[in-house]
């Protein structure tokens, strides 16, 4: 007799459906059931949140649409990036459009290079946290930490070249850090220079 090839062996699980109190009867075979109860979406949700939430808390992100916002960026540059390498390596739109996006993400600050379209690829929402206003403030030893920077700002102490900023969501660019300062009436400004020795004697009449 002519030898036949193994059949699968089929199990019966019953899977309970969150949305009806009913359970589902679903057919697998005993491999498609081994891999179902190795993966759970509910816990790949839940670790994502973990993930999302230590970050909104690293950066101390009040509105986490701002969060989502920064992905979505992350998303369409990853997109675009994708598209430009499809093309010929010597195309000249490719190269043009390759320099316009590397220099503009470099110039907002999220890149530290301009020489590769696979660092665009791989950008994270993370990189356009940390050019957020509390963040640059605490790199800069304006504040200690960025909840304390975030305070200064909402009081309105803080100003990016002539004007002034009060929302911490606020983006700085690479060009524009340089300008990033305390207000001329801020207390903090006076502390500082009165600490340093350089507070002159007309502010402080």
């Amino acid at each position: 007799p002519t030898a036949r090839s193994p059949q699968p062996s089929v199990c019966l699980e019953i899977v309970h459906s969150p949305a009806t109190s009913h359970p589902d009867l679903q057919l697998f075979t005993l491999a498609e059931t081994h891999n179902v109860r190795k993966v759970s979406l509910y816990q790949w949700k839940g670790d994502d949140n973990i993930r999302v939430a230590k970050i909104l808390r690293r950066y101390h992100i009040q509105n986490r649409e701002d969060y989502v916002a920064y992905t979505h960026i992350c998303g369409m540059v990853t997109k675009l990036s994708n598209k430009l390498k499809t093309l010929k390596p010597d195309d000249p739109f490719r190269i043009a459009m390759t320099d316009q996006l590397l220099d503009k993400l470099y110039n907002c600050g999220i890149l530290t290079t301009t020489k590769s379209l696979q660092k665009a690829e791989e950008i994270t929402a993370s990189a356009i946290c940390r050019r957020r206003l509390p963040i640059v403030m605490v790199r800069m030893k304006m504040a200690q930490t960025p909840r304390l920077a975030i305070t200064f700002i909402e009081q309105g102490q803080v100003r990016v070249g002539p004007n002034v900023v009060t929302d911490p969501a606020f983006l700085v660019t690479r060009g524009m850090e340089d300008f990033v300062t305390w207000v001329d009436s801020s207390k903090v400004k006076r502390t500082v220079q009165k600490y340093n020795d350089k507070l002159d004697d007309f502010d402080m009449m």
